[in-house]
């Protein structure tokens, strides 16, 4: 034009004509006036199909619902833009269309300027992006098998896939890892994980174990670990190796399939398979996701299945190394529950010591799994081996701790400041004195034979293994017939412990002990019962042990008290055949005067002070014991045939069951048990035996 304005024609011409965006132009009843074809959906369709019909005729699947955005535009006046829309292609229905929107109304009249940019490329790479976040962020959440298998197929189905599975490698009975490299295509793989909106398996059944068949998609991935991309076509020659079961494939009209193999350090551990039968089937793009989400994936599994089988052996080995049937005991009747959930270190044992008294230990290794089972076999045993010696109870446990500082030297602990907590309770039903200690762990509760907590503050020592030189202090106290003895791991009282004391929340304490305030019920049903109202966590071990005290009758203990003196010994003799035939036991008369002669001797000959005699009767066991106030402990050894003495101890321990010396801090009490039963021609035979060796 001569003034040199821009005619708008003119530019409105170039615009259409060059603009690679789609340009619509509506009316006020939504049909199209004009367009140009740069618009991906419209490039194949004749304009008489576009031009005078309503934008729905053409794009009816467009969401959100193209028909109600333009109608907002015309009644509000005020542009919308950048509005994404998804749906089939005018064009190509075969194919899947992101676009963006933008309309703008026209000023000199009723209608509308629509602006369409394809975005499906670049909406597809951002689709891909937000399957592989959810894929790292869903995935892994927790060291189960199952739970990661189901958050694989939930991350990637309908998003991504219509269908997916996880099919895995069994595990090993015996724990071992499975073989490196691919997967031999005879293996049977167990459908772990399956995902599809109408819940229709694809091919088999969650749970099913067998081979896929040869050769497959499947088999062709386990045996080289090569992702495939698999468009499937009814006359597809692998289809017929099962016919009625890929039936269930072109029955749900999937026409595309991915298979990954689920890889993790060079080993295949199962298969990653997503099915499509939407519009728009897989593509290269898409097995990149595939590899990228299984291999993510694999490490996952990988690491649970680690965990299961190093939680499957810890557990293994951690009751193997707790104690089995508890011996029966008059001292008291036990009862007990564990609850091994994380494979880690708690313990308990009932250990019967000298005199009929009896230990009840509990305890809890810091950590998990292997190494916190096995140093709780260590302690145990160590526990054990210290009460065979017959040491005062702060004694035991200051040796227990000695050990445990020589274990955390060894093991370099940096994950916990100590080794373990114990709690130790001796109790002794002839004098019913019962002494508790603890290292670190919370203590014991007591309850009356009415059910009343019994209050006892047991001195909190630190735990085992976190300081040199600690020092353990007793809480003694004496106790009726029919008290209850619990005790339990932090696990069961809901605390973490930390080795702070790990007396776990008051609260739960008081529910124990509301648990506990019906002594006189079955101690297994107290046992259960505890259980169920203490809701233990799942995430520690929980031990209770119960123990219910009971008192050795006064007519089955015989006490004397005699003096220093050689001429006693005739005179124990006399007292001993006695008070053996007062019980019934006069054929172990003659037995017993020799051992008790022996004991007596060697207190009077070795010894210090007056000497105290007590026998025993216990059920099936007759006790003898001597004591004196010498703390020097006596030597077993093998007198010469020219010898006129130190025979004694030897012929003790060969009429005795068992035999040995218990410590006090004043005094020693060496002591004889022989097993009641009728006395066979063997038990004689080793009496005359006993004293032929011993030259007598």
């Amino acid at each position: 034009m001569p003034d040199g304005s821009v005619d708008d024609a003119a530019v409105l011409d170039a615009l259409f004509a060059g603009s690679p965006q789609g340009l619509f132009v509506l009316d006020a009843d939504r049909r199209v006036t004009r367009y140009n074809p740069s618009a991906r959906g419209v490039r194949a369709l004749p304009s008489d199909e576009v031009v005078g019909h309503d934008v729905r005729a053409f794009a009816p699947d467009m969401e959100p619902e193209i028909g109600q955005l333009i109608d907002e535009v015309l009644t509000t006046g005020e542009p919308l833009r950048g509005r994404l829309l998804r749906g089939r292609s005018p064009s190509e229905p075969g194919r899947t269309l992101a676009v963006e929107v933008s309309l703008f109304p026209l000023r000199g009249g009723p209608g509308l300027v629509g602006v369409v940019e394809d975005v499906t490329e670049r909406q597809a790479a951002a689709d891909r992006l937000a399957v592989l976040s959810a894929v790292h962020r869903t995935v892994g959440a927790t060291l189960d098998v199952q739970a990661t298998a189901d958050a694989l197929v939930d991350a990637l189905v309908p998003d991504f896939a219509d269908a997916a599975s996880v099919d895995l490698l069994d595990d090993d009975p015996a724990g071992a890892a499975p073989p490196s490299g691919p997967l031999p295509t005879s293996v049977p793989l167990r459908r772990v994980a399956f995902a599809a909106p109408e819940s229709v398996e694809p091919y088999r059944r969650t749970g099913d174990s067998r081979p896929f068949p040869f050769p497959t998609p499947y088999t062709q991935v386990l045996s080289d670990a090569h992702a495939r991309l698999v468009q499937i076509t009814p006359d597809d020659p692998w289809l017929a190796t099962d016919p009625d079961g890929f039936a269930v494939l072109l029955g749900r009209k999937v026409h595309s399939m991915i298979v990954a193999p689920l890889t993790a350090r060079d080993t295949v551990l199962g298969l990653l398979t997503l099915y499509r039968s939407r519009a728009d089937a897989f593509e290269e793009d898409d097995l990149d996701v595939a590899r990228q989400a299984a291999s993510t994936a694999a490490v996952h599994l990988d690491n649970a299945r680690s965990y299961r089988r190093e939680h499957t052996v810890a557990s293994a080995l951690q009751r193997r190394l707790q104690p089995g049937v508890s011996p029966r005991l008059s001292a008291v009747e036990t009862a007990h529950v564990y609850l091994p959930e994380s494979a880690g270190g708690a313990w308990f044992d009932v250990i019967p010591l000298s005199g009929t008294r009896v230990a009840l230990v509990v305890g809890d290794v810091a950590g998990h799994g292997i190494e916190a089972a096995a140093t709780m076999g260590q302690l145990r045993v160590a526990l054990r081996t210290l009460t065979s010696q017959d040491l005062e109870t702060d004694e035991v446990l200051t040796h227990l701790d000695e050990v445990a500082g020589q274990l955390t030297a060894v093991d370099s602990r940096e994950a916990h400041p100590y080794l373990a907590t114990c709690a130790v309770t001796v109790y002794d039903p002839v004098s019913r004195q019962c002494t508790m200690m603890r290292a670190g762990h919370p203590a014991p509760v007591l309850v009356d034979p009415d059910g009343s907590p019994i209050e006892v503050d047991v001195p909190l020592g630190p735990p085992l293994g976190a300081e040199s030189g600690a020092a353990f202090v007793p809480a003694v106290t004496q106790l009726p017939p029919g008290c209850l003895i619990a005790h339990v791991t932090n696990g069961l009282l809901g605390s973490d412990g930390g080795g702070d004391g790990g007396d776990g929340d008051a609260d739960a304490v008081h529910r124990l002990e509301h648990v506990l305030a019906t002594p006189s019920r079955p101690l297994q049903e107290l046992c259960d019962t505890a259980v169920y109202r203490m809701t233990p966590s799942r995430y520690d071990d929980a031990v209770l042990l119960l123990a219910r005290t009971e008192c050795l009758p006064p007519d089955r203990v015989a006490d004397w008290t005699l003096p220093a003196d050689a001429s006693v010994v005739g005179t124990a003799r006399r007292l001993v055949g006695q008070q053996l035939t007062a019980w019934g036991l006069g054929d172990r008369a003659f037995t017993t005067e020799i051992i008790v002669s022996e004991l007596v001797t060697n207190a009077i000959l070795h010894g210090a002070g007056p000497v105290r005699l007590r026998l025993i009767h216990d059920d099936e066991r007759l006790l003898a014991e001597v004591t004196d106030a010498s703390s020097a402990g006596p030597h077993l050894r093998h007198a010469r045939a020219g010898d006129e003495g130190g025979r004694g101890l030897y012929i003790v321990m060969r009429l005795s069951a068992h035999w040995g010396v218990r410590h006090g801090r004043e005094d020693k009490t060496i002591w004889s048990e022989q097993r009641l039963g009728e006395e066979t021609p063997e038990d004689l035979f080793a009496t005359v035996d006993a004293f032929d060796t011993a030259g007598v």
